[in-house]
């Protein structure tokens, strides 16, 4: 009976030393491209949530229930900062009450605490429609933003779980050279649309405007967030007219019917672009997204 025993021992620790390893580091991300990055350089060694999806308005998530559950169980919470968030996750995280991922500890990073933001306000006023202290919070729609941002989460990760410290190494260094290489290709495709005049339908594209070299000619929008009545959208009319632009360009989860109907009455194409990942049916991915955004810019454009 002993020996018995001895063998269901090992056997039952054969089977638990080919068992997979279970993931470490349980990642609340905010929004899907900074899930998408955690998933890049945690590869296994991570499991991943992701606390909105490629169709919503980022300014608009609700601080649910379901929410407030995985963050309790978080190690790491993994936004975008810079107020995108500013209208639910506080309350997701006092809710949570989980003190490894408060602002200020080793569970809380923000992206664009590590990233040059751009159109920081001179002037906070309610009255100039929906703006953000700390600048334009859409670093995603430039891919050099990217790399910053993988700096800091390989770090943070390495600090939070130093056993994987060196998985977590050669994933971003794997990631930061394949990136490095898509980015010269995503330019070159993109190259004819170096200093094209384009309209946009919300000031969410200032840092891909600046990758790509285009020209933010007018908005269609009066304010940041606020829709745009018919008189404000016979001005705009005008403005394009005088001044011709190639294509609107929107975010996925944007209203499209006032680019549509600039289309209708100026011949502006109009073109939806997945703005992150799951935005669009190919956009599954980090690579993915920028492959289509490319993909629908250049093909986007007016004879």
């Amino acid at each position: 009976m002993n020996k018995l025993v001895i063998y269901i021992v090992l056997i039952g620790g054969l089977f638990i030393a080919a068992a997979p390893a279970q993931a470490v580091v349980n990642i609340f991300a905010c929004e899907p491209e900074w899930g998408a990055l955690a998933t890049e350089i945690g590869g296994d060694a991570v499991s991943v949530y992701v606390a909105s999806t490629g169709r919503q308005d980022p300014h608009q998530i609700q601080a649910r229930p379901s929410l407030i559950a995985r963050a309790r169980n978080a190690d790491l919470v993994f936004c975008n900062g810079a107020e995108l968030e500013v209208g639910w996750m506080p309350v997701v995280l006092r809710q949570a009450a989980n003190g490894k991922v408060q602002p200020g500890s080793p569970g809380y990073l923000e992206a664009a605490s590590v990233v040059a933001m751009k159109d920081i306000p001179q002037l906070l006023d309610r009255a100039g429609g929906d703006v953000h202290a700390s600048g334009n919070p859409h670093i995603q729609t430039d891919p050099r933003n990217f790399l910053p941002v993988a700096d800091a989460l390989a770090s943070r990760l390495a600090e939070i779980d130093p056993v994987n410290g060196a998985l977590y190494k050669t994933r971003h260094d794997a990631f930061v050279a394949e990136w490095r290489a898509a980015i010269q290709r995503w330019e070159a495709e993109a190259a004819p649309l170096k200093g094209m005049p384009i309209a946009v339908q919300h000031k969410s594209w200032i840092y891909l405007l600046d990758w790509l070299g285009l020209k933010d000619i007018v908005a269609l929008e009066p304010k940041p967030g606020v829709p745009p009545s018919s008189g404000y959208l016979a001005e705009v009319l005008a403005k394009v007219k005088a001044s011709p632009v190639k294509m609107t360009i929107r975010a996925a989860y944007e209203d499209g019917r006032p680019s549509q109907w600039l289309e209708q009455n100026a011949g502006v194409p109009a073109v939806e672009l997945p703005f992150t990942v799951g935005g669009s049916d190919k956009a599954k991915d980090l690579f993915a997204l920028f492959d289509d955004t490319v993909d629908r810019l250049v093909k986007g454009v007016r004879p």
